[in-house]
């Protein structure tokens, strides 16, 4: 049976496999967003499930660069690419936090957590570590080079996942195939060989896996004559930026990787939905080389796994969320480690409140805003607002953000003693009010409408039609203007403007609706 790629949309990149008997779990990089790394469940491969994150505590995942504002952009932040494994009745997660520069592991009895809290590496430096419990006991951990190496590569060395302690030398086993950026490695024993599975030529355009193997963990290494085994670079295949692949044989013994990909629109291309996590079959040579997909592509609709039976519609990522749960959904992230006191699910009934900080969504700071990925080219997001701002230039409404250089916002604020209805973009130094008038009504329900090419905003009040006040091009908040590793947030979000609101801002509902829903709705 065929299934669709991406099978985990949005901005969930980097992503990392391993199976438990006829489980699969599954985790993806979550850079400046809190909660972080989400954690999935599957039992076929195509159907997956969140079932929590690895890092749910300020304790676990501290996001504040003390830079400030002056530091690097949010959406380059924070948490990178991670591996998760299982060994010995435990899961282990390596990963990197770029806020501070540290490695380290977190461990679990169970995928849902709770996770320990981090075993930092500080004798391991470089991103995108990865881990092998080898059969002799050994354990491996492998990654990128650090600043301090002269020359770019894969390095490894042996470690003690209890302690942290890097046990031997840190030794670099392979340069790649001369590909910039070679990283995101991951070592496996497979009948007799080590092989090395990496990425190269950069998360963007160029990006491809090559491979390698050798009959010792440390090498030499042989490169595999096929290389690259995945790229999509300089096609016109609708799927590009392909790469960071990690293996895993399933339990009637097929082999599937599950990697990154980005689906650009327009031209040049740009992509704002983010670097996707897709899924493809891994097929080997008469002289046992991996061959990823159709001979190194990875096609948006594919043959499925042996056991794949079909798409669960419970699984369906729609809907309404009317906040009437005691802590957020699994849906829901946090820019950076939110404040103290900045929301609540129990101040008003059914209602999400937001307490806007001094920091606004040009700020790279601790802000108010609770917001989930845009999965979807062409959807509906709908809020309704309770905002009664009191103190001038306190403000509550909804984002389309890329990061703090790139975003749309419809919203209310007083403003000039009054308060109003307004659309304002954010495109790097340039910012404008697009539209705004005097709004009577304390309550107002917030649409943004999306397409493949523009986002549409518009409002409407009790007993009113709606009315479109503006649009916005998604061009201006993908990546290739923007910068950045992540994708498009819809995102709720309150602000004082400079001081702490003292105005609570309640959002009633939050709707999410994806295109086939809408038409299904209207027939």
């Amino acid at each position: 049976m065929k299934f669709n790629n991406p099978i985990i949309s949005g901005a969930y990149p980097d992503p990392s496999i391993c199976r438990v008997n006829n489980d699969y779990y599954l985790v993806n990089s979550s850079f400046g967003y809190f909660p972080g790394l989400p954690v999935f469940h599957s039992q076929d491969l195509v159907n997956w499930r969140q079932i929590g994150y690895g890092l749910t505590r300020e304790s676990q995942v501290p996001l504040l660069s003390s830079e400030g504002a002056d530091g690097p952009l949010f959406s380059y932040m924070g948490i990178y690419a991670p591996t998760i494994r299982f060994h010995n009745g435990r899961f282990y997660i390596v990963t990197t936090n770029t806020v501070g520069g540290r490695n380290f592991i977190i461990q679990a009895d169970k995928p849902e957590g709770p996770w320990s809290e981090p075993l930092y590496l500080d004798q391991w430096g470089g991103i995108d570590p990865s881990l092998l419990f080898d059969e002799d006991g050994k354990v491996y951990i492998t990654g990128t080079g650090s600043h301090k190496d002269a020359v770019p590569g894969v390095y490894q060395a042996e470690i003690n996942p209890a302690t942290g302690d890097i046990l031997t030398e840190r030794r670099l086993i392979w340069e790649g195939t001369g590909g910039c950026f070679p990283e995101g490695p991951h070592l496996y024993p497979i009948n007799g060989f080590y092989y090395l599975v990496i990425a190269e030529g950069g998360t963007e355009y160029g990006h491809m896996v090559t491979v390698a193997r050798s009959g010792q963990p440390y090498g030499p290494f042989e490169a595999c004559p096929y290389n690259p085994v995945l790229s999509h670079r300089s096609t016109s295949h609708p799927v590009q930026a392909t790469g960071h692949a990690d293996l895993v044989q399933a339990h009637d013994g097929s082999w599937w990787t599950v990697l990154l990909g980005i689906r650009p629109v327009g031209y040049p291309f740009h992509h704002h939905l983010g670097r996707e996590t897709y899924l493809a079959p891994v097929t080997w040579t008469e002289d046992g080389w991996p061959v990823i997909g159709e001979q190194g592509r990875v096609d948006a609709e594919m043959e499925g796994p042996g056991f794949f039976a079909g798409y669960d519609p419970a699984l369906s990522r729609f809907g309404r969320d009317d906040f009437d749960r005691e802590v957020p959904g699994f849906q829901w992230n946090f820019y950076k480690n939110p404040p103290e006191h900045s929301y609540s699910l129990s101040e008003r009934e059914s209602c999400l409140t937001l307490y806007g900080t001094e920091y606004t969504l040009d700020d790279s700071q601790q802000l108010a805003f609770a917001g989930r990925r845009q999965q979807d080219f062409d959807c509906v997001v709908s809020a309704q607002l309770l905002f009664d701002p009191g103190n001038e230039g306190e403000e509550a409404g909804l984002t389309v953000y890329m990061n703090e250089k790139a975003h749309y916002e419809i919203g209310v604020r007083r403003n000039s003693g009054q308060r109003t209805l307004f659309l304002r973009r954010r495109i790097g130094s340039l910012v404008k009010v697009e539209w705004e008038k005097a709004l009577e009504a304390s309550e107002v329900i917030l649409n943004i409408r999306a397409d493949s090419r523009n986002y549409s905003f518009s409002y409407s009040l009790a007993g009113q039609e709606e009315v479109t006040i503006g649009s916005g091009e998604c061009s201006y908040v993908a990546t290739e203007v923007a910068g950045g590793f992540t994708g498009v947030f819809f995102g709720m979000y309150a602000t004082g403007n400079g001081r702490p609101s003292q105005s609570p801002a309640h959002f009633e509902y939050f709707d999410y609706i994806q295109k086939e829903m809408i038409q299904h709705t209207m027939k």
